[in-house]
């Protein structure tokens, strides 16, 4: 470091003398110097090398000028930018006081009268800069200066300047524009027209942690982080604090809504809203559980968290939904799982689920919609599970221990295409062909809807088959924790491995259960930890890219390693949070019925027995 400010001194010498750094950010390294010129103190902010190296000086200057003729009492000026030897910085005045992160790092939460003007304060500042069609982008509290006790904006424009810069090339920094806690949820899935209503979710979610001590969403990792904003609503803020007004918690609220159009058209009106008393709560809360997906996103948000670079989620935005919302499940029909198969499927259109009902003695299947209340047990499905619905979301095919069916999704008129043995899933595939795992994954059996034609080929051992391109089939169900792929012959098969730049052969193999492969370019899955997760993967190379976590603790089924969730071709993605059941401790019943903890330890255990005298455990 100490090298590198010797080069910064000398580049800048004569314009501007180096005294000391300030901080470090995600895109700078700020300077206190001494403008030679003018005599005064500023803060030098350069660009970190990487980002610099991809921006070029002549595009990144250009750009920043549009940001130089803001003129506002709470907006920091531009004073200079440029490029010397290689550094690209401008320069801004020094602020003799805090950021609003040192003050709420040292307070926690502020005052509410202190909080609702400081937002007004950065507020008319936004309205102001969006007048002059300049967005901000990377409103947080580390960009809010306090001086004298007033806000003062910094940085303004600098994220849309270096995106602008770079041209789309932002993967190659490595870094990310927004910070995940603050993003809105057009910033997190990577929208290409950010609006003005970006800013004021931003704004919304520091006047959140300004009231509350915590921003609106939190996590342990970035992903988390950007999953939540998307998917999840925030708590309420009166919840936490039951002193805010309701005024002010109801403008909070509404100046996080997912939507851009369900907040507040300008700055302003949301400062107006602020300071109007009458102000009454303007959101509502869905019932219901499924999220929205695209195909396309799934890239975007593997690719993008693969390399560590813009932070983007998948969810988006649909006619009947957007972002995620819990579906109500009858009081007296829960959802009802079984070890050994899928308890609930995803119609094709995204519509609707069919469930697992009833109990695990007298099991029904029943019809959910994700779009309104209708719901309703399907008759002639007493004993099914393991569901799977027809392409044009007319039927339903489903298992017993004893039969595999199909039956219409209105119920009635069941008709049994084949007795099975020992079955764990069925799948009916795009091309109208059923395919099923019988036998405890000895035999594939592909039958055809209309005629009743039947294939059947043994193989070692396959559960939860994905029809593959090519004929060959992927298998990863059961104990196995790795994707294994079948070639036509049956006989050879393959492992896919996780690339990781170094060549195929020393690449690890991907290990879960429960694979589902998604527009033959995306495989999702359940963790050995009881996540589900997605990865981007070569159906040819049989590669994968570096597995992210979409939704963590989704049922996992012991044995079967099945995931309870589904994916239909409209992109909705249904899940049902749960434990991971192969996880668990080993214990040891008297004949009173009390247990005795055998190991402290929480494991994936399989098979186990005591000794003669009952002092050792194998």
């Amino acid at each position: 470091m100490t090298d590198r400010r010797d080069e910064l001194r000398a580049a800048l010498e004569g314009r501007y003398e180096i005294e000391h750094e300030l901080g470090a950010g995600g895109m700078a390294t700020v300077y206190l110097a001494h403008d030679s010129k003018h005599d005064r103190k500023v803060a030098v902010k350069v660009l970190r090398p990487e980002l610099a190296a991809v921006l070029g000086a002549e595009r990144f200057v250009q750009e920043i000028k549009t940001t130089a003729n803001l003129q506002h009492p709470h907006i920091l000026p531009l004073f200079d930018s440029g490029e010397a030897d290689g550094f690209l910085y401008y320069v801004m005045p020094f602020i003799d006081g805090e950021t609003l992160r040192d003050k709420l790092d040292r307070e926690t939460q502020l005052g509410i009268d202190e909080a609702v003007r400081i937002t007004m304060d950065v507020a008319d500042a936004l309205d102001y800069a969006h007048r002059q069609s300049v967005i901000h982008r990377d409103i947080k509290p580390e960009n809010i200066l306090l001086h004298d006790g007033r806000p003062m904006v910094a940085d303004f424009g600098i994220a849309l300047a270096v995106s602008a810069a770079a041209g789309g090339r932002m993967t190659e920094t490595g870094l990310s524009l927004g910070t995940p806690h603050y993003m809105s949820p057009e910033q997190a899935t990577a929208e290409k027209d950010i609006t003005n209503r970006s800013d004021i979710y931003s704004l919304g979610s520091v006047l959140y942690e300004m009231l509350t001590g915590s921003p609106p969403h939190v996590g342990s990792t970035a992903q988390q982080i950007v999953m939540k904003i998307v998917t999840d609503e925030a708590r309420p803020v009166a919840e936490l604090r039951k002193t805010v007004p309701p005024n002010v918690a109801a403008v909070t609220a509404k100046a996080l809504e997912k939507l851009p159009a369900d907040r507040f058209a300008t700055a302003s009106i949301f400062a107006e809203a602020l300071a109007n008393p009458a102000a009454t709560p303007l959101t509502t809360t869905a019932t219901g559980t499924s999220v929205r997906l695209t195909s396309k996103a799934f890239g975007r948000l593997i690719t993008a968290f693969a390399m560590g670079a813009m932070l983007v989620w998948l969810v988006k935005p649909s006619a009947t939904a957007s972002g995620r919302y819990d579906v109500g499940l009858p009081p007296d029909a829960p959802m009802v799982m079984h070890d050994w198969s899928l308890a609930m499927a995803v119609a094709p259109q995204g519509d609707f689920i069919v469930y697992r009902a009833g109990s695990d003695t007298a099991p029904y299947l029943r019809y959910q919609s994700l779009v309104d209340t209708v719901s309703f047990a399907i008759a002639g499905t007493e004993g099914g599970t393991g569901p799977a619905v027809s392409p044009d979301g007319e039927a339903l095919v489903f298992l017993t221990r004893q039969a595999l069916n199909i039956v219409p999704v209105t119920g009635g008129g069941v008709r049994t295409i084949a007795d099975v043995d020992d079955p764990i899933s069925v799948h009916w595939l795009s091309d109208s062909r059923i395919l099923l795992d019988d036998r405890d994954g000895q035999l594939l059996r592909w039958f055809d809807v209309e005629t009743g034609q039947e294939e059947i080929e043994h193989v070692r051992r396959c559960l939860m088959p994905q029809q593959f391109p090519g004929n060959r089939v992927l298998c990863g169900g059961g104990g196995s924790l790795y994707a294994r792929v079948l070639d036509p012959d049956r006989t050879t098969e393959h492992f896919v491995r996780i690339g990781q730049g170094g060549g195929i052969d020393s690449a690890p193999y991907l290990r879960g259960g429960d694979f589902r492969l998604v527009d033959d370019g995306y495989l999702l899955y359940m963790s050995i930890d009881g996540d589900l997760r997605a990865v981007l993967f070569d159906p040819k190379s049989l590669e994968a890219g570096h597995p992210v976590t979409l939704i963590q603790g989704v049922r996992r089924q012991a044995y079967s390693g099945i995931g309870q969730f589904g994916v239909s071709a409209d992109g909705t993605l249904a899940f049902a949070f749960g434990v991971n059941g192969d996880v668990g401790r080993l214990v040891s019943w008297n004949e009173g019925g009390q247990p005795t903890l055998l190991l402290n330890e929480s494991a994936m255990f399989l098979r186990y027995d005591i000794s003669p005298d009952g002092q050792q455990l194998a």
